[in-house]
Parts: structure tokens; C-alpha cells; sequence
């Protein structure tokens, strides 16, 4: 061991100087705010700045792949169609598309709200890149980029000459990307969206409630597939720029957004390899653990509003009491002090039938109360209980404000948007997340990249322009 007494101050552990002294002393809730300090993201630094990538994405989870990377500071130019844009700018809910311009050719369409928090702080041209003029193009934008992710069927790219064994040969040092359905494989071609790898994978047969209880499979009403699937592909570009680090070579990798579906189910397949069973829909309990699922009360918090998830949907509460003493502790303050002394061990719980008695219970127990009237009982017993929120409830939550996740921001091209969920996807001290801008209008950078970046002369863009290459 090294002699302390030849170590330098910085090479110690503990405070290095007065003011690490200072923030030693205050409390650690004050710490951390001082830390990552909400809204002053943009004082720090950006942990991908320098990197520049290519996205030729659409709908949701290979553009969010992308997204992450962008709000982690790199460069990223995303391609879509000239004068049409990719599909998601057409779709919101009750396809209202009008909500913000498109591009200013198109007047009368729009962008809708389906587009949001997959496209942050994205430049965007328009480039028709099948189109042999457009070749030379994309091939000087690889050259001077380091990686670009596409999710075409897959050999498209490589019919035009611009799949990884081609770019690679532009730019050793080039990542290329493919996120598709299937992957290579007997269903190679198979086309597939959130709805299609929750189905093809067996997720949405484990997901919704026993068929006993009325239950059937059911997709999750979020496209939660496609969200993790782009945040897989994230991660998985880090490891490969962390390689061409290393070694100085670029690589490919091939994602399968089904494949995702398989690995989020958990212990389902070994399961029926080691036990021949098929794992059962379970609702809103979840069998490793009870009591530790979800039950409905008989009031809603607001029984006089309109809107059927606040007059009738807001009578949910989580419930967590699987220790035995909180097990004990909610059977006597519900009442039922007989549970306890019928199932006093959590293997016995577990037992199918006992789950169904003990939640039975709970719900007659709550049956003549609201949500807020059972969260406070439990809480106060020292038993874990939390409403299952719904929009409105997480707009105004002052917990997600004080932290940042859901905040107001200027946007430099459609003014005040609420942003959600991109400063709270893993906060880091030194260099955080941040959103420059939610996403820019069809073509709105032809000239910085073009013209700035590329050097073609106005001439030339308006020459494209016209023939529809750009």
C-alpha cells in the first residue's frame, strides 16, 4: 500500500476542499438537488458531443433509438421523404395531424402529437435516397459521420448500395444499424409494429387477467414494446462506439424488435422447458408475491367529472404487504385478523387460492371507500399504497415537477411545449439529458446541412428541390 503521507490531497478519499466540506454537511435531499440542479441541464456539458449520426428512421422505436442519443448531445440529421415526411407525422390521437405545420408547402397538414419525445433535438432534411442522385449524397454524409440507423425491410439498403458492406468501405470506422422485426431468419421479411412483437413473442398471452375472471390476452395500450426496444438499440451503440474506441473499426448490429418481446417475459419460456407449464394471465396480481398487486375501491376521488377516467377509473391502489409483520399489520386493519391466521407464511399466500380469498377481502374491505380514503388507512398503518394515477394526476404531480421530468420549454419553432420523460431517463450530474427541441418542421435544415455542411451551392439545392430529390 502506498504511504499516505506521499499522497496528494486529490488522490484521499473525502472532501477536497471547503466548499466539497460544505456539501458534506447539508442533508442528502438538498444534495442531490444541488447536484443535478433541474433546469440548469444546459449549463453542463454533453456527453456524445462530437458524435454525428444518420437516421433513417420512422414510427417509433428506431427513431427513439436515435432520439437518445441526440438528447445525450450528438449531432443527429434525420432523412425522411420530400414533401411527405415519415408516416408518424400523420398520426395522433382521433387523427388530429393539423396540430403543427409539417413543412411550409403543405399548409393545410401537419404534425401530430404521435410524433412526440421520439425525435428531440433532431436536425431534419429531406433526401429521396433510393433515388441514384441522391447516392452521392448520402455517401458524403457517411464519410464525415459515425454511424446511421435505418429500418427498412431488410436487403433494401443493400439493393441501393448503401447497407453496411458498402459503407463500411466510405468509412471504416462507420456503425450501421438495422432495427426491424424479425431479423435474419425464416420470417426475414416479416414486417412487425408494438402490436405485432407483443403478439408474435407470447407477451400479450401473459399480460391481462385470468380467463376465470373474464380476461383474454391484451396488448399494452402504449407502444412500451417499441419504447424499449429503441432504448436496447441505444445501449447497444454506446457498446459500439465504446469498441471503435477502442480498436478504431466500425460494425454492424442487427436488431429484432420481437426479440425484445421474448427477453421482457421474464422466466416464461424456462419455465415450460423445465415444468411443461404455460404461464397464466394474472391481472393485476403479481403471483411471486402477495400481497403485492393492485385492487379496486369502491368510490372514485372524483365522482362528479365528465371524463370517464377521473368519474369512474380513479378507485385504484397498489398494495404492497408481503412481509409477514405488513401482512399481519394490513389483515388487522382490514378487519380480518383470521387471514393472518389462516396464511401466516408467504408460501401459503401464494397459493392460488389464497391469493383470490385475500384480495376478495381487500376489496370488499375498500368496497364503501375512495382511493385517497384507503391510501391514507394503509399509509398511515405503515403499509407501501399508491393511486394508480391517471394523465391528469401526473400533470400535476409536484413530485415529477420538482425533479424536472415534466417541465415547460421554449421551443425555438412552436413556442411553449410540455416536455415529458427525457430529463428523467437516467439523470447524470456532470453530463445530463437535456431537449433543445421537440421536433423541427419537414426539411427544415436542407440549407444548414447542404449547403453549410456539404458546401453544394443554393443552385444546386433548388435544382433538387424542383426534381424532388430533396
Amino acid at each position: 500500500m502506498k504511504d499516505l503521507r506521499e499522497c496528494c490531497l486529490e488522490e484521499l478519499p473525502g472532501p477536497k476542499s471547503q466548499a466539497d466540506l460544505e456539501d458534506a454537511k447539508i442533508p442528502y435531499e438538498e444534495y442531490c438537488r444541488r447536484l443535478f440542479a433541474p433546469g440548469r441541464e444546459f449549463e453542463k456539458p454533453e456527453s456524445l458531443k462530437g458524435i454525428r449520426w444518420l437516421s433513417c428512421t420512422m414510427y417509433i422505436f428506431t427513431p427513439h433509438s436515435v432520439a437518445n442519443l441526440a438528447e445525450l448531445g450528438a449531432e443527429v440529421i434525420k432523412i425522411e421523404v420530400p414533401r411527405m415526411g415519415e408516416p408518424m407525422r400523420h398520426t395522433s390521437p382521433f387523427n388530429e395531424v393539423y396540430l403543427y405545420p409539417m413543412h411550409d408547402s403543405r399548409p393545410m397538414t401537419g404534425t401530430g402529437f404521435g410524433y412526440m419525445n421520439a425525435n428531440t433535438n433532431k436536425y431534419n432534411i429531406t433526401l429521396d435516397y433510393h433515388r441514384p442522385e441522391a447516392q452521392e449524397i448520402l455517401y458524403r454524409l457517411v464519410k464525415m459521420s459515425d454511424g446511421l440507423t435505418e429500418c427498412y425491410r431488410p436487403g433494401t439498403f443493400d439493393r441501393w448500395r448503401q447497407s453496411y458492406r458498402y459503407l463500411q468501405e466510405i468509412n471504416p470506422r462507420f456503425i450501421y444499424v438495422w432495427g426491424g422485426g424479425f431479423g435474419y431468419g425464416p420470417k426475414v421479411f416479416g414486417a412487425s409494429y408494438d402490436i405485432l412483437g407483443q403478439a408474435h413473442a407470447g407477451l400479450a398471452s401473459i399480460t391481462g387477467f385470468h380467463e376465470d375472471f373474464g380476461g383474454h390476452p391484451t396488448k399494452h395500450t402504449n407502444w412500451v414494446i417499441d419504447w424499449y426496444s429503441g432504448t436496447l438499440i441505444t445501449v447497444a451503440i454506446l457498446a459500439a462506439l465504446n469498441w471503435r474506441r477502442k480498436y478504431g473499426l466500425g460494425t454492424m448490429i442487427e436488431f429484432s424488435q420481437v426479440q425484445a418481446c421474448t427477453r421482457a417475459m421474464g422466466y416464461t419460456v424456462p419455465l415450460y422447458h423445465r415444468f411443461g407449464v404455460v404461464r397464466q394471465r394474472w391481472g393485476n396480481w403479481d403471483t411471486q408475491l402477495c400481497v403485492h398487486g393492485i385492487i379496486l375501491c369502491g368510490k372514485s376521488d372524483y365522482p362528479d367529472e365528465v371524463n370517464p377516467q377521473l368519474k369512474y377509473d380513479a378507485r385504484y391502489v397498489m398494495v404492497s404487504a408481503f412481509n409477514d409483520p405488513d401482512f399481519q399489520e394490513l389483515c388487522a386493519v382490514i378487519g380480518r385478523k383470521d387471514l393472518w391466521e389462516k396464511y401466516k407464511s408467504h408460501k401459503q399466500r401464494l397459493a392460488p387460492e389464497a391469493q383470490i380469498e385475500i384480495y376478495r377481502a381487500l376489496e370488499q374491505w375498500a368496497a364503501d371507500k375512495s382511493r385517497s380514503e384507503v391510501v391514507k388507512i394503509l399509509t398511515d398503518a405503515g403499509i407501501l399504497a399508491m393511486p394508480v394515477r391517471n394523465d391528469k394526476e401526473v400533470y400535476e404531480c409536484e413530485h415529477f415537477r420538482q425533479r424536472g421530468t415534466i417541465r415547460w420549454m421554449e421551443d425555438p419553432t412552436f413556442g411553449d411545449v410540455l416536455v415529458q420523460g427525457a430529463y428523467s431517463a437516467g439523470l447524470m450530474s456532470e453530463t445530463p439529458r437535456r431537449v433543445k427541441w421537440v421536433w423541427r418542421t419537414l426539411g427544415a435544415d436542407n440549407l444548414k446541412i447542404y449547403h453549410e455542411l456539404l458546401g453544394y451551392p443554393l443552385s444546386k439545392l433548388k435544382e433538387w428541390s424542383e426534381k424532388g430529390i430533396i
